[in-house]
């Protein structure tokens, strides 16, 4: 039983090579495009993210790490991933019809979130301005 145990790299370098089909590629320019592949992907599901985040606040007198939190409930309640989540919450803006499920679940981190606001004379739905920067 020879078996020979592949590294990490080897790992990423045959997936690259099936996923762009050229096996004459040189081992670091295959793990490059591969690497470039998953943050191509990643960066997506920031922008969906991002707009989705965005549509709360909107839509809710909250902050941006609080928007994020919702959404992140919401996905933990649901099952599914956040970029899922943030998916269908900027597809509405397209006409598309919010899934019950997450219809429910938003109710009902939106009940949370207002309670918290007004047990807190500081938060944002007191009239307070937003806050500036990064949160």
């Amino acid at each position: 039983m020879d078996e020979t145990v592949r590294t990490e790299e080897e790992q990423r370098a045959s997936k690259a090579e099936a996923l762009w089909g050229d096996a004459a590629l040189t081992p670091a320019l295959v793990i490059l495009r591969t690497e470039n592949d998953t943050l191509r992907r990643a960066l997506a599901g920031h922008v969906v993210i991002d707009q989705a985040r965005g549509m709360v606040m909107a839509l809710t007198p909250c902050s941006r790490a609080e928007a994020r939190s919702l959404l992140v409930d919401v996905s933990r309640q649901c099952d599914l991933k956040l970029r899922e989540v943030a998916a269908a919450f900027v597809a509405t803006s397209d006409g598309v019809e919010l899934p019950r499920q997450l219809h429910l679940a938003l109710r009902r981190v939106l009940r949370r979130l207002h309670a918290t606001q007004r047990d807190d004379p500081h938060s944002r739905a007191s009239g307070e301005p937003p806050e500036r920067g990064r949160t």
